[in-house]
This record gives C-alpha cells, sequence and structure tokens, in this order.
C-alpha cells in the first residue's frame, strides 16, 4: 500500500494545457477513437469558427436582398456570384449558411450553460444531503425528463415571441426549452459523483478540521465530480441544434429579416424540392448534419476514453477492472487508494 501511494505521489506531473478535458483524451487516444475524436474535432471548430468570424465570412448580409447590380433574383442557380445559389426569397443560400452558425452557436451557449449550472448546483445539493430533499429533486427530474424536448420547445416559443419571432426570442424560446429538459441529466450525473466522493478520506478530513458545508461542497466534492461533465455538454450541444432546427421547420423559428436559421430555410425549401431546386433544401440540410455528426463524433469518443477498460482496449492492450482509478493512476496501473485521492484532488489545508 505505501508503494502504490508513493508511486502516485512520484509521478510526474504534466502541464495544465496537457490536463484540459479534450487535450488529455486526445493524447491518450489512439485508431479508430483517435480518428473519431480528431474528425468530430475538426467540424465542431469549424463551425465555431464560421460562426464567430460570420461577418468577415459572409459575402451579403443574411437578409440583403440587392448589390450594386440590382436584386440577386429567387432560385437562381449556384454561379460565381452566389456560389450556393439564391433561396425562393431571393436570399443568398451561402450567406444564410454562414449567418445561421451564428444563430445555432448563440442556442448552444444560452442552453447549455444554463442547463449546466443549474443542474450541476441542484445535484450538488441533492447528493451531498441526500435524504427526502434528494428522493424528491429526482423524482421531480425524472418527470421532466419524460418530457418532449420539441413540443415543449414550441409552446415556449409561442409564449416568449409571442407569434413574432425575433433573433432573442426564437433562441430564448429555444434555449430555455432545452434547458429545462437537461437540467435532469446533469442533476442525476452530478448527484452520482457526489454520492461516490462524499465519503472519500480527504472529505472525512474536511469535515473533522471544522469546514463548512459550503467549502466542503465547493472546494473539495465539486472539483472532483465533474469529470463526465464535458461528455455530456458535447452531445447536448447536438441536441440544441436539432432542436432548433426542428422549431425552424414547423414553422416557429426566426423571421429571416431578424436572423439566419437553417431550420426556417429547410421549410421554405420544401417546394422547391418538387420543381428540380435542390440548392435550396441541399446545402442547409448537410449544414445541420455535420455540425450535429461533429458534436456526435466527438462526445461519444469523449464517452469511450473516459472509461480505462475502452481505453485499454482500443490500445490493444488487456481491458483491466474500473476500480474508481482516474486518468493518471490507470495508465501507472495504481488503484485510487484513499491516500492518493487525497492528494490528487481535494487536500486539506
Amino acid at each position: 500500500m505505501t508503494t502504490s501511494t508513493t508511486a502516485v505521489d512520484t509521478a510526474p506531473r504534466r502541464p495544465l494545457w496537457q490536463r484540459l478535458p479534450v487535450i488529455a483524451q486526445l493524447r491518450q487516444s489512439v485508431g479508430l477513437q483517435r480518428g473519431m475524436l480528431v474528425a468530430g474535432l475538426v467540424i465542431t471548430t469549424i463551425f465555431v469558427l464560421t460562426a464567430i468570424f460570420a461577418p468577415l465570412l459572409a459575402p451579403y448580409g443574411y437578409a440583403e436582398l440587392r448589390n450594386e447590380d440590382g436584386l440577386f433574383g429567387a432560385t437562381e442557380p449556384p454561379s460565381a456570384e452566389h456560389w450556393f445559389g439564391t433561396t425562393q426569397g431571393g436570399y443568398d443560400v451561402l450567406s444564410r449558411l454562414i449567418w445561421g452558425s451564428r444563430t445555432a452557436l448563440l442556442v448552444i451557449i444560452v442552453a447549455v450553460a444554463a442547463s449546466l449550472v443549474v443542474g450541476v448546483l441542484l445535484g450538488l445539493i441533492s447528493g451531498y444531503f441526500g435524504g427526502s430533499l434528494d428522493r424528491v429533486m429526482v423524482v421531480i427530474a425524472d418527470a421532466i425528463y419524460s418530457f418532449p424536448s420539441l413540443l415543449l420547445a414550441i409552446v415556449l416559443a409561442i409564449v416568449i415571441s409571442k407569434g413574432q419571432s425575433s433573433l432573442w426570442g426564437g433562441i430564448l424560446a429555444a434555449a430555455l426549452s432545452i434547458t429545462v429538459v437537461f437540467i435532469p441529466q446533469y442533476l442525476r450525473v452530478t448527484r452520482a459523483e457526489v454520492v461516490r466522493i462524499k465519503n472519500e478520506a480527504f472529505v472525512e478530513s474536511a469535515r473533522v478540521i471544522g469546514s463548512s458545508h459550503v467549502r466542503i461542497m465547493l472546494r473539495h466534492v465539486l472539483r472532483n465530480s465533474t469529470r463526465t461533465l464535458p461528455l455530456i455538454l458535447t452531445l447536448n450541444a447536438s441536441e440544441a441544434i436539432l432542436t432548433l432546427a426542428g422549431l425552424g421547420f414547423l414553422g416557429f423559428g426566426i423571421e429571416p429579416t431578424k436572423a439566419a436559421e437553417w431550420g426556417y430555410d429547410l421549410n421554405k425549401a420544401v417546394p422547391d424540392v418538387t420543381a428540380g431546386i435542390w440548392w435550396t433544401s441541399v446545402f442547409p440540410g448537410v449544414a445541420i448534419v455535420l455540425v450535429v455528426v461533429g458534436l456526435t463524433l466527438m462526445g461519444e469518443s469523449l464517452n469511450d476514453l473516459a472509461d480505462p477498460r475502452l481505453r485499454k482496449r482500443a490500445a490493444g492492450a488487456e481491458p483491466v477492472e474500473d476500480l474508481g482509478m482516474d486518468d493518471d493512476a490507470a495508465d501507472a496501473g495504481v488503484a485510487d487508494v484513499p491516500g492518493a485521492a487525497a492528494n490528487r484532488g481535494g487536500e486539506v489545508k
């Protein structure tokens, strides 16, 4: 036991940038897992950069109908002037595609950030204190999770936007509906980790020296309970895009004069399909599919790499039994003994 603890204590500490969630998993990945993770990272990075630099990349505004030569024209095929053609309303398809990435990114940020903060906080309280409060919160979380997110999004879109599909009205309608549905996921995952960690030796030591519940929860328990959250975050981001696109396709999206949104463009392109006008529907549909696939690939790869058994199997080694080891200890073949747990993430000062 002494030898194992010493091995963990004397192991070289990696630089901070190598211990970041995605960078650490990328260094551990091999074979197919690395290919999936790299593909997901590339697609996601392109999506984020396109959304950030949309004003520089888009040749026209999302609601622009003319240039110095006059009107663009409706359903114009792809050409040198309009690479992806124009829509039935006379908008440049490429421009609305680029600006639509910014709308999707805003929905992801608002929805995931809100559900992450609320869900983690409730899961921390529920798992740490337990008892009747824990049981009530788990039952409520299960009831909320059974609600269909798209139906809830439609109701909130009507209530929030009052029939006026503005930029922030559409974003908040989609984001709030996603937040309500995603909170139970973060609550249950955080609660499960808190229930396990609150009985560790370093938490008991903090109680013995008289640390308050708030200090123990925030300094010792919370920092060791968020290991799997980046995995859920990436998968929820793809769900957020699908919900926003579903709202737009059903006619509850954002008006084209307020912002660009891929689901709305797909809705308006449905009549064009029978007329042989393919560019108004193909490009927004491909954008939605690519972004969702990229986020899903990244999330699934991170999920596999978080399990030491799957990581060892992908590397061609014998699968190891999951004994509660962290990443550094699993690579060194050292069990997560109480002393190592105290030194790893919750030393008492």
